[in-house]
């Protein structure tokens, strides 16, 4: 797109903003910040690097087999540094424990040390891109149902020491990038159909995680992750929403919200201001549930844009941590990556350009009307000129431009794997 067209359209939304008392200077300083963390599993499907083979286990599915995916991690380096390179902004990457530099060795989960990740540090700050961790439960011989809440101590000692060990992998990450490190644990575990049990097991969970968090770090932050069901587990979830909301505001651990992990008629939105007032910071996990947690590419849709105006409307851009969380296998993955990233950010910028300090005004004084008018004035507002600006700014592809730089990466790369 030509350079002088987007600035034409810029100073033009630039002073339709300013007449609702909005500048688009800062709303684009504040764009330029928000750091999203990178998911490396949309370029694998979630395969990880233990070669171990078989499918997905512990609730999730990678759907399509959409040709190109990595298959090892030069590849998915290669993949996620094509994917930055069309959004704009300076971002994090997202590692689960299964994507470590074993070197083709087996390295079991409860054997895995800093070692391990220490190419993905280097490759990290040479690339410029700080790292975010997930500790992985799934997809391995003792994952079975039953990982932290299991009844068997050896199984369930295993997964504590697994855990623990990611913990001080993070913490590692954390200290080499002078930037703490978000650690994720999310389990599966639970039942496919009816238990008596639902207290025994989270009592071993509640017991586990406390033993996984007997030691303080500086230099990483923990947050723990609820589900509604899994495929396989679908009648009971030991670590539910409420489990986890309870843990996060005992103990002051981050609450991780997955888009979807709630039941379909949820507000995710609605849930970050009552969490703010009792856990320390909320991490997103965004994607897009189509009536399950279906984990589709992220697009512009009310549920996100509501998501990051909450955020905004809350003050809390220092305290919420937003991640993608998505793996569509059945259209081009970089694409997937690029797509869903842009939205998100998208709806980021509708919402730092909201008139709150009016909109606020509107709703003290009772004056509904003006509140309603506004809000639906503020959807058809030239946004997306603010955005190609923001794009030409950070030197990205504009617009549908990126299209066929993805067509023509695939041609290169990903259609020769």
């Amino acid at each position: 797109m030509k350079t002088e067209l987007i600035d034409k359209a810029y100073a033009i939304a630039q002073e339709r903003y300013a007449a609702i008392g909005i500048d688009t200077e800062a709303a684009l300083a504040q764009l330029q910040k928000i750091q999203l963390s990178l998911h490396c599993w949309q370029a694998d499907d979630v395969s990880g690097f233990e070669n171990r083979g078989g499918d997905l286990t512990g609730g999730i599915q990678a759907t399509g087999n959409y040709p190109g995916r990595a298959r090892n991690i030069d590849e998915l380096r290669q993949d996620v540094l094509k994917a930055a390179s069309m959004i704009p902004g300076k971002h994090r990457l997202n590692l689960h424990e299964i994507y470590g530099d074993f070197g083709g060795k087996v390295v079991d989960r409860d054997e895995v040390e800093p070692a391990h990740f220490q190419s993905w540090i280097e490759w990290a700050k040479e690339n410029g891109m700080k790292l975010d961790f997930n500790s992985t439960s799934f997809s391995h011989p003792k994952s079975g149902d039953l990982s932290l809440s299991n009844p068997d101590p050896a199984i369930r000692d295993f997964w504590v020491e697994h855990t623990k060990r990611c913990r001080a992998v993070a913490e590692e990450m954390g200290k080499a990038q002078g930037d703490p490190c978000i650690m994720n644990v999310w389990v599966h575990d639970g039942s496919k159909d009816l238990t008596v049990n639902r207290m025994y097991y989270r009592e071993l969970l509640k017991d586990s995680l406390d033993r996984i968090f007997e030691t303080e770090y500086k230099n990483m932050k923990d947050c723990i992750e609820s589900k509604v069901f899994g495929i396989g587990l679908e009648s009971y979830t030991v670590g539910s929403n409420d489990f986890y909301i309870g843990y996060g505001a005992s103990r002051g651990k981050i609450v991780t919200l997955d888009t979807g992990h709630f039941h379909p008629t949820e507000s995710i939105a609605d849930k970050i201001s009552s969490l703010l007032l009792y856990t320390p910071e909320v991490m997103l996990h965004v994607s897009r549930p189509v009536r399950w947690d279906s984990d589709h590419v992220t697009i512009i849709n009310d549920e996100t844009l509501e998501l990051c105006k909450e955020i905004t409307r809350c003050n809390a851009l220092d305290r919420v941590h937003i991640g993608l969380d998505y793996f569509d296998a059945s259209i081009n993955r970089i694409g997937a990556y690029v797509i869903g990233s842009r939205a998100t950010q998208k709806c980021m910028l509708q919402a730092l350009l909201e008139p709150i300090e009016t909109l606020r005004k509107y709703e003290l004084a009772g004056q509904g009307f003006e509140r309603l008018a506004l809000l639906e004035e503020c959807k058809s507002l030239p946004w997306n000129a603010v955005w190609d600006m923001f794009c030409q700014r950070n030197d990205v592809a504009v617009g549908e431009e990126f299209i066929a730089e993805v067509q023509q990466y695939e041609q290169a790369v990903t259609s020769k794997r």
